[in-house]
């Protein structure tokens, strides 16, 4: 099985890339095409949830440069919010090929925010937004969780979900030139280290490659 590196970000791209961070386009798509290609030299999969934004752009340019595998988790048993705005990201294709080589039912949307983030060997965190924040605090937590960090509470990745990869070297990778402060907020690095995780801070492409790299061996 090869490592799962696990995408979060924001989904609208126009207003979190370009008029929030102030990023030219040709320079953030340029940016992208990097980060792609060195995903592409390593033997991972990359895992995400099939919709708009950061995440499916990079999925397609990863495997447009030759990248091994593409899977979508996505909450197919839902009954609240339902999934058919996701279905045209589902379906996307890549020189008439499926972008997504495996589809995961992650329960509900309930369910899905809260073991998105633990779906992977690994996050990469690629800027800061509610819905991003969110899956990955309740990675942290729920890490937390399977490690017995709360007393009484004793469960596993696997009975969680049978298909979470997280364990011990669980690491989250932020990817500096997407945050406005290039950083998290100190409360957030605190906690991670005491739950155990690993918190990478990402300043290029070439140093993404590096770091998964010592991740993978």
């Amino acid at each position: 099985m090869s490592y799962k590196l696990s995408l979060i970000g924001p989904g609208d791209i126009d207003f979190h890339y370009y008029q929030l961070l102030k990023l030219k386009p040709k320079k953030f798509q340029s940016e992208l095409e990097n980060i792609a290609k060195a995903l592409s030299e390593l033997d991972i999969s990359l895992e995400l949830l099939p919709d708009n934004g950061i995440c499916i752009e990079l999925a397609k340019l990863y495997k447009k440069a030759g990248g091994k595998e593409v899977i979508g988790t996505v909450p197919q048993s839902d009954k609240t919010f339902g999934i058919s705005h996701l279905q045209e990201y589902v379906n996307a294709k890549i020189d008439n090929k499926n972008l997504f080589d495996k589809i995961i039912d992650s329960g509900d949307w309930f369910k899905h925010d809260l073991i998105k983030g633990l779906m992977g060997d690994s996050i990469l965190y690629l800027g800061a937004s509610p819905g991003t924040d969110g899956e990955r605090n309740y990675a942290v937590y729920l890490y937390k969780l399977m490690n017995q960090y709360k007393e009484g509470i004793e469960v596993t990745g696997k009975k969680i979900h049978p298909e979470i990869n997280a364990g011990k070297n669980f690491s989250i990778l932020v990817y500096s030139p997407f945050l406005i402060n290039k950083r998290l907020p100190k409360e957030d690095e605190v906690y991670m280290k005491k739950f155990g995780i690993n918190l990478i801070y990402i300043k290029n492409p070439d140093q993404l490659k590096e770091k998964l790299t010592e991740l993978i061996s």
